[in-house]
């Protein structure tokens, strides 16, 4: 039996692992005709849970963001992971440590080494051990600008090659992915944008208030499941509604859900997830 992970193998902004076992429930009201595509597909956690809770199911992952590649790379950063481990433990730097001097030096040689002879580092994932609370940077000069710590992680990222399996995986811009399949019978969209008034440096894209409203248009007349925060702009989401009379309010009459979540001690907010019914 396929292995269903409840959170992403690799590290990435915003994966839903809190919402986890909540969506399994939404998934339960749907057929095992139902088509899901998943527009805004990040770590595609949503798009795994739903295969492996709907294998009938046909689910489209839009990795708009790369993470398949990242995936794909897992024996190649665990390589990489284990020297930095070794050069760490080596000098006996305890874990949340600061990491300085000669010893940050040969990390960036290390990092350095493998960008020229290899031609590939997965950035989210080297400073998510080599820097506190999802501070990610998709550089070598970016990652020079900040302080180095121990979180390592001891062991290596399991190679999950069954994690998208039996998925189809394409990668463009949502509204592409949206207009091919908004006419497609029984479909469902997982629409999980990037939030509004958070970092969203390791996106594959610019995102602006307007393209975060711009979503909301392809919600009505359509069965989804949507994820949001409330750090959003309400005060311009309802002028922008406003000035779009026909969109209504898409959520109405959805179910909501709600987590409390922690970035790092003074730095909080709520995720939600809003669903419609299957019928």
């Amino acid at each position: 039996m396929k292995k269903q992970y409840l959170s992403a193998p690799l590290p990435f902004v915003g994966q839903k692992r809190m919402f986890a076992r909540e969506f399994i429930k939404v998934l339960k009201q749907y057929p095992e005709d139902t088509v899901f595509v998943d527009l805004f597909g990040g770590s595609g956690l949503l798009s795994h849970i739903t295969k492996c809770q709907k294998p009938d199911a046909t689910v489209i992952y839009n990795d708009f963001d790369g993470y398949q590649n990242r995936l794909q790379h897992i024996p190649q950063t665990n390589h990489l992971l284990a020297d930095l481990r070794k050069m760490v433990e080596a000098e006996g730097i305890p874990k949340h440590s600061c990491i300085r001097g000669e010893l940050r030096d040969r990390i960036f040689a290390r990092l350095e080494q493998e960008e020229h002879e290899v031609g590939y580092i997965d950035f989210i994932t080297i400073s998510s051990g080599l820097m506190f609370s999802m501070k990610y940077k998709m550089s070598i000069p970016e990652m020079k600008k900040e302080a180095l710590y121990n979180n390592l992680r001891k062991s290596d990222y399991p190679i999950c090659e069954d994690y998208l399996e039996g998925i189809t995986v394409v990668s463009c811009d949502y509204k592409e992915v949206f207009a091919r399949y908004k006419d497609v019978p029984n479909v469902v969209f997982l629409v999980d944008p990037p939030y509004l008034s958070t970092d969203v440096g390791t996106y594959n894209m610019y995102w602006r208030l307007s393209d975060y409203l711009d979503v909301l248009t392809i919600l009505a007349g359509h069965r989804f499941v949507y994820f949001t925060s409330n750090k959003s702009s309400i005060i311009e989401l309802c002028e922008w509604m406003g000035r779009n009379p026909t969109v209504g309010n898409p959520f109405r009459n959805c179910h909501k859900v709600e987590f409390n979540a922690t970035v790092n001690y003074s730095s909080h907010y709520t995720d939600m997830m809003l669903f419609t019914d299957a019928a």
